[in-house]
Protein backbone atom coordinates (compact mmCIF):
# COMPACT_ATOMS: atom_id res chain seq x y z
CA UNK A 1 0.00 0.00 0.00
CA UNK A 2 1.26 3.47 -0.85
CA UNK A 3 2.21 5.90 1.87
CA UNK A 4 -0.03 8.95 2.29
CA UNK A 5 1.83 12.20 2.90
CA UNK A 6 0.18 15.42 4.11
CA UNK A 7 2.11 18.40 2.77
CA UNK A 8 1.66 22.17 3.02
CA UNK A 9 2.85 24.51 0.28
CA UNK A 10 3.44 28.26 0.50
CA UNK A 11 2.13 30.51 -2.24
CA UNK A 12 4.31 33.50 -1.40
CA UNK A 13 3.44 36.72 -3.19
CA UNK A 14 5.57 39.87 -3.16
CA UNK A 15 4.59 43.54 -3.53
CA UNK A 16 4.96 43.29 -7.32
CA UNK A 17 2.28 40.54 -7.43
CA UNK A 18 4.93 37.95 -8.26
CA UNK A 19 4.80 34.40 -6.91
CA UNK A 20 7.81 32.56 -5.49
CA UNK A 21 8.60 29.37 -7.46
CA UNK A 22 11.13 26.81 -6.22
CA UNK A 23 13.02 24.30 -8.38
CA UNK A 24 13.35 20.85 -6.79
CA UNK A 25 16.96 19.73 -6.72
CA UNK A 26 18.13 16.54 -8.51
CA UNK A 27 18.38 14.71 -5.16
CA UNK A 28 14.76 15.41 -4.11
CA UNK A 29 11.80 13.22 -5.09
CA UNK A 30 10.14 14.53 -8.29
CA UNK A 31 13.51 16.12 -9.21
CA UNK A 32 13.98 19.15 -11.48
CA UNK A 33 10.31 20.15 -11.28
CA UNK A 34 9.04 23.46 -9.97
CA UNK A 35 6.90 23.65 -6.86
CA UNK A 36 5.62 25.95 -4.17
CA UNK A 37 7.99 25.53 -1.20
CA UNK A 38 6.80 23.78 1.94
CA UNK A 39 6.86 20.34 3.49
CA UNK A 40 5.27 17.66 5.61
CA UNK A 41 2.86 18.41 8.42
CA UNK A 42 4.08 16.76 11.62
CA UNK A 43 1.84 15.09 14.19
CA UNK A 44 -0.03 17.60 16.41
CA UNK A 45 0.96 20.50 14.15
CA UNK A 46 -1.48 22.87 12.47
CA UNK A 47 -1.10 23.38 8.71
CA UNK A 48 -0.22 27.02 9.36
CA UNK A 49 2.48 26.38 11.97
CA UNK A 50 3.87 23.57 9.80
CA UNK A 51 4.18 25.94 6.86
CA UNK A 52 5.86 28.64 8.93
CA UNK A 53 8.35 26.07 10.30
CA UNK A 54 9.10 24.54 6.88
CA UNK A 55 9.69 27.93 5.22
CA UNK A 56 11.99 29.00 8.09
CA UNK A 57 13.96 25.74 7.62
CA UNK A 58 14.01 25.67 3.80
CA UNK A 59 14.21 29.35 2.89
CA UNK A 60 15.64 31.03 6.02
CA UNK A 61 12.89 33.64 6.19
CA UNK A 62 9.75 34.28 8.20
CA UNK A 63 6.29 34.23 6.64
CA UNK A 64 2.81 35.21 7.69
CA UNK A 65 0.04 32.95 6.43
CA UNK A 66 -3.43 34.04 5.39
CA UNK A 67 -5.70 31.86 7.51
CA UNK A 68 -7.50 30.17 4.66
CA UNK A 69 -6.65 27.29 2.38
CA UNK A 70 -6.11 28.32 -1.25
CA UNK A 71 -6.12 24.87 -2.87
CA UNK A 72 -6.24 21.23 -1.78
CA UNK A 73 -5.15 18.51 -4.16
CA UNK A 74 -4.50 14.81 -3.78
CA UNK A 75 -2.07 13.37 -6.31
CA UNK A 76 -0.88 9.81 -6.70
CA UNK A 77 2.79 9.45 -7.58
CA UNK A 78 4.42 6.10 -8.32
CA UNK A 79 5.56 5.46 -4.76
CA UNK A 80 3.32 7.64 -2.57
CA UNK A 81 0.09 9.66 -2.43
CA UNK A 82 0.37 13.33 -1.56
CA UNK A 83 -2.35 15.48 -0.03
CA UNK A 84 -1.11 18.96 -0.91
CA UNK A 85 -2.59 21.95 0.90
CA UNK A 86 -1.61 25.31 -0.63
CA UNK A 87 -1.83 28.43 1.50
CA UNK A 88 -1.17 32.03 0.49
CA UNK A 89 1.34 33.95 2.54
CA UNK A 90 3.87 36.74 2.47
CA UNK A 91 7.40 37.23 3.74
CA UNK A 92 7.51 39.35 6.89
CA UNK A 93 11.20 38.99 7.73
CA UNK A 94 14.30 38.22 5.67
CA UNK A 95 14.57 37.17 2.03
CA UNK A 96 14.01 33.62 0.75
CA UNK A 97 17.33 31.80 0.29
CA UNK A 98 17.28 28.27 -1.17
CA UNK A 99 18.93 25.60 0.99
CA UNK A 100 17.27 22.47 -0.42
CA UNK A 101 16.08 23.75 -3.80
CA UNK A 102 18.27 24.30 -6.88
CA UNK A 103 16.91 27.81 -7.34
CA UNK A 104 14.13 30.27 -6.60
CA UNK A 105 12.49 32.72 -8.98
CA UNK A 106 9.67 35.27 -8.71
CA UNK A 107 7.16 35.12 -11.57
CA UNK A 108 4.00 36.96 -12.56
CA UNK A 109 0.86 34.79 -12.68
CA UNK A 110 0.69 34.93 -16.49
CA UNK A 111 4.20 33.39 -16.71
CA UNK A 112 3.66 30.51 -14.27
CA UNK A 113 2.56 28.13 -17.03
CA UNK A 114 6.01 28.40 -18.66
CA UNK A 115 7.58 26.23 -15.92
CA UNK A 116 7.66 22.44 -15.64
CA UNK A 117 5.63 22.01 -12.44
CA UNK A 118 5.47 18.98 -10.17
CA UNK A 119 2.11 17.30 -10.96
CA UNK A 120 0.71 17.81 -7.45
CA UNK A 121 1.23 21.59 -7.71
CA UNK A 122 -0.51 22.07 -11.08
CA UNK A 123 -4.09 22.62 -9.78
CA UNK A 124 -2.89 25.48 -7.54
CA UNK A 125 -0.88 26.94 -10.43
CA UNK A 126 -3.97 26.88 -12.66
CA UNK A 127 -6.08 28.44 -9.92
CA UNK A 128 -3.52 31.28 -9.55
CA UNK A 129 -3.42 31.89 -13.31
CA UNK A 130 -7.24 32.03 -13.48
CA UNK A 131 -7.38 34.45 -10.54
CA UNK A 132 -6.26 37.43 -12.64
Amino acid sequence: MKKHVKVVAAIIENDQQEILCALRSPRMSVPNHWEFPGGKVEVNESIYSALEREIAEELSCKIETFKEVFNINTHEYETFIINLISIKCRVVEGNPIPSEHSKLIWLKRENLASLNWAPADIPAVEQLINEQ
